[in-house]
Protein backbone atom coordinates (compact mmCIF):
# COMPACT_ATOMS: atom_id res chain seq x y z
CA UNK A 1 0.00 0.00 0.00
CA UNK A 2 2.65 2.35 0.70
CA UNK A 3 4.12 1.90 -2.50
CA UNK A 4 1.04 2.07 -4.60
CA UNK A 5 1.06 5.95 -2.40
CA UNK A 6 4.86 6.63 -3.11
CA UNK A 7 4.01 5.78 -7.02
CA UNK A 8 1.68 7.79 -7.20
CA UNK A 9 3.59 10.77 -5.72
CA UNK A 10 6.15 10.43 -8.12
CA UNK A 11 3.94 10.31 -11.07
CA UNK A 12 1.79 13.80 -9.66
CA UNK A 13 5.52 15.01 -9.02
CA UNK A 14 6.41 14.10 -12.94
CA UNK A 15 3.08 15.20 -14.09
CA UNK A 16 3.72 18.92 -12.09
CA UNK A 17 7.59 19.04 -13.39
CA UNK A 18 6.34 18.13 -17.16
CA UNK A 19 3.64 20.81 -16.73
CA UNK A 20 6.01 23.65 -15.20
CA UNK A 21 8.60 23.33 -18.15
CA UNK A 22 5.41 23.24 -20.56
CA UNK A 23 4.24 26.45 -18.45
CA UNK A 24 8.00 27.64 -18.74
CA UNK A 25 8.89 27.28 -22.49
CA UNK A 26 5.51 28.76 -23.71
CA UNK A 27 5.95 32.32 -22.05
CA UNK A 28 9.58 31.85 -23.24
CA UNK A 29 7.82 31.28 -26.71
CA UNK A 30 5.55 34.23 -25.95
CA UNK A 31 8.21 36.76 -24.85
CA UNK A 32 10.51 35.99 -28.20
CA UNK A 33 7.18 36.79 -30.15
CA UNK A 34 6.52 40.35 -28.50
CA UNK A 35 10.00 41.01 -28.84
CA UNK A 36 10.17 40.43 -32.29
CA UNK A 37 6.80 42.21 -32.53
CA UNK A 38 8.42 45.20 -30.87
CA UNK A 39 11.62 45.30 -33.11
CA UNK A 40 9.01 45.03 -35.68
CA UNK A 41 7.29 47.61 -34.51
CA UNK A 42 10.84 49.83 -33.99
CA UNK A 43 11.71 49.24 -37.47
CA UNK A 44 8.44 50.69 -38.95
CA UNK A 45 8.39 53.33 -37.24
CA UNK A 46 12.02 54.43 -38.04
CA UNK A 47 10.98 53.86 -41.61
CA UNK A 48 8.10 55.78 -41.17
CA UNK A 49 9.60 59.11 -39.82
CA UNK A 50 12.93 58.87 -42.50
CA UNK A 51 10.90 58.43 -45.18
CA UNK A 52 8.76 61.41 -43.80
CA UNK A 53 11.52 63.86 -42.93
CA UNK A 54 12.85 63.56 -46.07
CA UNK A 55 10.13 63.96 -48.08
CA UNK A 56 9.27 67.16 -45.66
CA UNK A 57 12.73 68.51 -46.28
CA UNK A 58 12.41 67.93 -50.03
CA UNK A 59 9.73 70.02 -50.74
CA UNK A 60 10.18 72.69 -47.65
CA UNK A 61 13.67 73.25 -49.98
CA UNK A 62 11.12 73.16 -53.52
CA UNK A 63 8.41 74.86 -52.25
CA UNK A 64 8.78 76.33 -48.52
CA UNK A 65 6.78 75.95 -45.64
CA UNK A 66 3.26 75.89 -47.68
CA UNK A 67 4.69 72.76 -49.67
CA UNK A 68 6.05 71.51 -46.42
CA UNK A 69 2.10 72.00 -44.72
CA UNK A 70 0.81 69.87 -47.71
CA UNK A 71 3.11 66.94 -46.86
CA UNK A 72 2.10 67.06 -43.03
CA UNK A 73 -1.24 67.18 -44.44
CA UNK A 74 -1.80 64.75 -47.31
CA UNK A 75 1.57 62.66 -47.87
CA UNK A 76 1.81 62.08 -43.80
CA UNK A 77 -1.16 60.14 -43.47
CA UNK A 78 -1.08 58.05 -47.38
CA UNK A 79 2.44 56.61 -45.73
CA UNK A 80 0.88 55.66 -42.82
CA UNK A 81 -2.29 53.81 -44.53
CA UNK A 82 0.19 52.10 -46.85
CA UNK A 83 2.53 50.77 -43.97
CA UNK A 84 -0.77 49.54 -41.90
CA UNK A 85 -2.46 47.93 -44.80
CA UNK A 86 1.00 46.09 -45.50
CA UNK A 87 1.88 45.00 -42.18
CA UNK A 88 -1.91 44.57 -40.98
CA UNK A 89 -1.44 47.03 -38.47
CA UNK A 90 -2.89 50.30 -37.50
CA UNK A 91 0.00 52.66 -37.14
CA UNK A 92 -0.53 56.18 -36.59
CA UNK A 93 0.62 59.86 -35.93
CA UNK A 94 -0.52 61.64 -32.54
CA UNK A 95 -0.08 64.76 -30.94
CA UNK A 96 -0.12 66.69 -27.96
CA UNK A 97 -1.90 69.31 -29.63
CA UNK A 98 -3.40 68.39 -33.06
CA UNK A 99 -4.06 70.47 -35.89
CA UNK A 100 -6.82 68.08 -37.50
CA UNK A 101 -8.96 66.82 -34.44
CA UNK A 102 -10.04 64.49 -37.38
CA UNK A 103 -6.62 62.79 -37.38
CA UNK A 104 -3.72 62.75 -34.68
CA UNK A 105 -6.09 62.79 -31.87
CA UNK A 106 -4.42 60.37 -28.99
CA UNK A 107 -6.21 57.46 -27.73
CA UNK A 108 -6.53 57.52 -23.92
CA UNK A 109 -3.49 54.54 -23.91
CA UNK A 110 -1.65 57.05 -25.70
CA UNK A 111 -2.47 60.33 -23.93
CA UNK A 112 -1.33 58.43 -20.71
CA UNK A 113 1.79 56.96 -22.90
CA UNK A 114 2.70 60.86 -23.83
CA UNK A 115 2.53 61.75 -20.67
CA UNK A 116 4.96 59.45 -19.11
CA UNK A 117 7.00 60.69 -22.58
CA UNK A 118 6.93 63.68 -20.91
CA UNK A 119 8.13 62.87 -17.60
CA UNK A 120 11.09 61.03 -18.82
CA UNK A 121 11.94 63.95 -20.84
CA UNK A 122 11.99 66.00 -17.58
CA UNK A 123 14.60 63.56 -16.00
CA UNK A 124 16.95 64.17 -19.01
CA UNK A 125 16.09 60.99 -21.29
CA UNK A 126 16.55 61.64 -25.14
CA UNK A 127 13.24 62.02 -27.39
CA UNK A 128 15.53 60.15 -30.32
CA UNK A 129 15.68 56.76 -28.50
CA UNK A 130 12.10 57.00 -26.51
CA UNK A 131 9.71 54.45 -27.09
CA UNK A 132 7.25 52.34 -24.56
CA UNK A 133 5.07 49.12 -25.57
CA UNK A 134 2.66 46.91 -23.51
CA UNK A 135 0.36 43.85 -24.31
CA UNK A 136 -3.64 45.23 -23.70
CA UNK A 137 -6.30 43.79 -23.46
CA UNK A 138 -9.40 45.68 -25.54
CA UNK A 139 -12.75 45.54 -26.23
CA UNK A 140 -11.76 44.29 -30.21
CA UNK A 141 -9.00 42.01 -28.15
CA UNK A 142 -5.56 41.56 -27.31
CA UNK A 143 -2.74 43.77 -28.79
CA UNK A 144 0.56 44.94 -28.94
CA UNK A 145 0.87 48.57 -28.70
CA UNK A 146 3.88 50.28 -29.49
CA UNK A 147 4.52 54.25 -29.49
CA UNK A 148 7.78 56.28 -30.53
CA UNK A 149 8.17 59.37 -29.18
CA UNK A 150 8.54 62.81 -31.98
CA UNK A 151 10.44 65.82 -30.82
CA UNK A 152 10.30 68.99 -31.90
CA UNK A 153 13.36 70.15 -34.21
CA UNK A 154 14.70 73.76 -35.02
CA UNK A 155 13.33 73.41 -38.35
CA UNK A 156 9.42 72.74 -36.87
CA UNK A 157 9.02 76.39 -35.74
CA UNK A 158 8.65 77.66 -38.61
CA UNK A 159 4.90 75.89 -38.75
CA UNK A 160 4.61 75.35 -35.04
CA UNK A 161 6.14 77.37 -33.52
CA UNK A 162 4.95 80.61 -31.19
CA UNK A 163 2.81 83.43 -32.75
CA UNK A 164 6.30 85.53 -33.66
CA UNK A 165 8.02 82.82 -35.14
CA UNK A 166 5.19 81.73 -37.80
CA UNK A 167 4.83 84.79 -40.66
CA UNK A 168 1.44 85.68 -41.58
CA UNK A 169 1.66 84.08 -44.96
CA UNK A 170 1.99 80.79 -43.39
CA UNK A 171 -0.71 81.74 -40.72
CA UNK A 172 -2.94 82.76 -43.06
CA UNK A 173 -2.37 79.03 -44.73
CA UNK A 174 -2.02 77.34 -41.70
CA UNK A 175 -5.85 79.41 -40.81
CA UNK A 176 -7.23 77.90 -44.42
CA UNK A 177 -6.20 74.12 -44.39
CA UNK A 178 -6.64 73.83 -40.44
CA UNK A 179 -9.61 75.81 -38.89
CA UNK A 180 -9.09 74.08 -35.71
CA UNK A 181 -5.50 74.24 -35.80
CA UNK A 182 -4.02 73.63 -31.63
CA UNK A 183 -0.61 72.54 -32.79
CA UNK A 184 1.45 75.68 -31.89
CA UNK A 185 3.44 77.29 -29.25
CA UNK A 186 6.12 74.77 -29.55
CA UNK A 187 9.78 75.08 -28.70
CA UNK A 188 12.66 73.43 -29.99
CA UNK A 189 13.03 70.37 -27.41
CA UNK A 190 9.31 69.96 -26.52
CA UNK A 191 7.35 66.71 -26.99
CA UNK A 192 5.42 66.91 -29.94
CA UNK A 193 3.69 63.50 -30.05
CA UNK A 194 4.23 60.16 -30.96
CA UNK A 195 3.99 57.35 -34.05
CA UNK A 196 1.41 54.63 -32.56
CA UNK A 197 1.26 51.27 -33.66
CA UNK A 198 -1.16 49.11 -32.72
CA UNK A 199 -0.59 44.68 -33.47
CA UNK A 200 -3.25 42.60 -32.81
CA UNK A 201 -2.49 39.24 -31.34
CA UNK A 202 -3.75 35.95 -31.90
CA UNK A 203 -4.90 33.93 -28.90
Amino acid sequence: MKMKTYRLVIVAALTASGAALYNHAAASDEDAEIEARVAAAKAASGDFLKQLAGTMQREMQAGGPGAAMQVCRDVAPRIANDVSLEKGWKLTRVGTRVRNPMLGMPDAWEQTVLQQFERRAAQGEKFDEMSYFEVVEEPAGKSLRYMKAIGVAPQCVVCHGSAGQISAPVRAQLDAMYPHDRAVGYKPGDLRGGVSIKQPLED
